[in-house]
């Protein structure tokens, strides 16, 4: 659950993402929904979760696999979606090789790690297609890829379709994407 506790002036969250949701909840509560999605927009936050609503599970238990090096490695890819690390680099930081990092990927997730952060990045992506108005452009160099060609023809091998499709803007005359600043 989404843990927040309002105890008369006190107020407790459980995890940094709960935190964002309570300060949502007190804008909207104080201001209303307008500016508070306005705020979630502006953090390309895409959903004010409720106290109903459940947090993202544990990297282990996303996975299945409880493997501490494996799950460092996962929590640095996730963290560095938009400047990619190399594979010797993440094996670098969790003290075994690139060979030994391969193997624990292939054995634990059937793919190689530089596969599975590619998926990373495209999952992060979709999200943000699917949830902001950030132009693919921006949503590619988001996510790590330094053209937006490459992008699209990865984004098109993983998912079938093209990131402008998948917006459903299909390249439709008057159809704007919005830059968003923070």
């Amino acid at each position: 659950k989404s843990v927040y506790v309002m105890d008369g002036n006190r107020w407790t969250t459980a995890g940094g993402i709960s935190s964002i949701d309570l300060m949502l909840k007190i804008i909207a509560a104080d201001h209303g929904e307008d500016l508070a999605n306005t705020v979630a927009d502006q953090m390309i936050y895409s959903t004010i979760r409720t106290d109903q609503d459940t947090q993202r599970l544990s990297i282990p238990t996303r996975i299945g696999v409880r493997h501490p090096k494996l799950s460092q490695v996962i929590q640095m890819m996730e963290g560095n979606i938009e400047d990619p690390m190399s594979p010797a680099d993440l094996a670098e930081e969790v003290g075994m090789s690139t060979r030994q990092l391969e193997r624990l990927f292939r054995r634990y997730l059937n793919r190689s790690p530089k596969r599975y952060y590619m998926e990373l990045r495209l999952q992060k992506a979709r999200n943000l297609l699917m949830q902001t108005d950030m132009s693919v452009i921006n949503v590619a160099l988001a996510c790590g890829f330094a053209s937006p060609s490459h992008f699209s023809k990865c984004y098109r091998s993983h998912y079938s379709t093209t990131p402008y499709r998948e917006r459903g803007t299909q390249g439709m005359p008057g159809v704007v994407p919005v830059r968003l600043s923070i």
